[in-house]
């Protein structure tokens, strides 16, 4: 009797790597002329990174900064989601960036669907924030994550404990 074979589907940022690329970015924006006298910063928080800045250009540039930094450190930028800018105190604006930790149970509904549709045979469920693909063939679960990187699912996934 052939044994099952299977994988796990997961979008777990980087914690570690976030916060190198945090501390570069305000580093960068310590050091950079055109942040001389500028109330910018970033703080990261546990779900959330804090942008702050005089003005909306300003604002940008933290962001530009940031971005280019978690990029050098191979973080995707589709762990975070953008809020809206606010007016702070003491003339700046704030942005919250969410981290996104996890497939929620809508995107994990649509993973499994799509998983369904495509007629491999495998089994998928889900468990908590991630998703747990089994089958008998190995051919079948590489079909499934080749499958997935072609699709946009719109968060970044990772494939982990293949087994």
């Amino acid at each position: 009797m052939a044994k099952d074979v299977s994988f796990d589907i997961v979008s777990n940022v980087d914690r570690p790597e976030v916060s190198n690329a945090v501390q570069q970015a305000q580093k960068e924006i310590g050091t950079r002329f055109d942040f001389k006298n500028s109330k910018s910063s970033i703080t990261l928080d546990e779900e959330k990174i804090t942008l702050v800045s005089d003005d909306d250009f300003k604002l940008k540039n933290v962001v530009e900064i940031l971005e280019s930094k978690l990029v050098k450190r191979q973080v995707s930028l589709r762990f975070f989601e953008y809020g809206k800018i606010q007016s702070a105190a003491g003339d700046t604006v704030r942005q919250e960036v969410k981290l996104l930790q996890g497939i929620s149970v809508d995107k994990a509904k649509q993973i499994h669907k799509m998983i369904r549709d495509s007629k491999i045979k495998v089994t998928a469920s889900i468990q908590g924030d991630n998703l747990r693909v089994a089958g008998k063939n190995k051919d079948d679960l590489q079909a499934v994550i080749a499958l997935l990187r072609k699709e946009d699912v719109g968060i970044e996934l990772q494939f982990i404990n293949y087994r």
